[in-house]
């Protein structure tokens, strides 16, 4: 069973259908697509000098996809936490829809290191 919940909501008519999840799924799916956590490629990031604020988020988008096939919204992802760190706004935690996420603060260390809740 896993940890985070996708839906699936219409966009722009019901031809046209994407998947909603919140953004720490988001980054797990990134984990489990490439055996990568959030921190390391932070780490790869920062070594290639992406993480100065002059870096556009398309050379990051550019670089994932080539190298780890990622498509845009799972690479938006990471540039949110290679360029802001790991807070996002609290506008979805704790809600009940799609985008919800369980804190404000993202977890980076892998999957199998997260807390627990309870």
């Amino acid at each position: 069973m896993h940890q985070h919940q996708c839906a699936v909501r219409a966009v722009n008519g019901p031809e046209k259908r994407e998947r909603a999840m919140s953004f720490q799924a988001y980054l797990d799916n990134i984990e489990d697509k490439t055996g990568l956590t959030p921190r390391e490629f932070i780490a790869q990031a920062k070594e290639r000098g992406y993480d100065n604020p002059s870096t556009k988020a398309g050379t990051i988008v550019e670089w994932l996809k080539q190298d780890y096939d990622l498509g845009r919204g799972h690479a938006m992802a990471l540039v949110h936490v290679i360029k802001k760190g790991p807070k996002i706004d609290a506008k979805h935690v704790g809600t009940t829809g799609t985008h919800r996420d369980d804190s404000d603060t993202l977890w980076l260390d892998g999957k199998q290191n997260r807390p627990q809740a309870g």
